[in-house]
This record gives C-alpha cells, structure tokens and sequence, in this order.
C-alpha cells in the first residue's frame, strides 16, 4: 500500500525530504551523502526522496523552484528548507537538532 505524502511526514516525527530529479547532477552527488547520513541518523530520522518530475503537484505545493531542495518537517510541520548539495556534517547537525 502506497503511503500519501500527508501520511509520511506526519506520521514520523522527523522526515527530511529530498525533491530531486533524475536529470540533475548535483541531485546525483546529494544521493551518496543522504545514504550515509541514514546509516548513521538510524531510524531517529526518515529520508524520503520526490522525483519533481513525477511528483510535480507536490513540487509546485511546496514551491520547489529548483533541484536538489530539501525540506525538513518536524510531527508534519515544515522546520527548514535549504536547496543545493548539503554535506553529511551540516545534515547530520541539522537532524541531530531537530531530534
């Protein structure tokens, strides 16, 4: 059963969304780094990645002007949200505050 965005950052309490796509080559750069924070965030954290081009009604709701933009949301509320590559220090901080 596929979960609605809705359900999914409001049903953890800690979800970083990665709005992406697959033509994008810094998109391609973030992909390693978010793996490595998830290894190391554990299940404190959920990482979730949108494909623009296939979601573009959540894109647009969350006015995603560019790629890679991530979005941090907190119990379903949206705490931050910065677009570029990020590196594994700055999110792991990032999440870590947020637990």
């Amino acid at each position: 059963m596929k979960s609605s965005f809705k359900d999914i950052i409001s049903g953890n309490d800690l979800v970083l969304v990665d709005f992406s796509a697959e033509w994008c080559g810094p998109c391609k750069v973030l992909g390693p780094i978010l793996k490595e924070v998830k290894e190391e965030i554990g299940d404190k954290a959920r990482i979730v990645k949108i494909d623009v081009d296939k979601n573009q009604g959540l894109a647009t709701q969350f006015n995603v002007m560019g790629v890679p933009t991530l979005i941090l949301f907190k119990n379903g509320t949206q705490v931050w949200r910065q677009s570029g590559v990020m590196q594994k220090q700055d999110l792991l901080s990032l999440l870590r505050e947020n637990i």
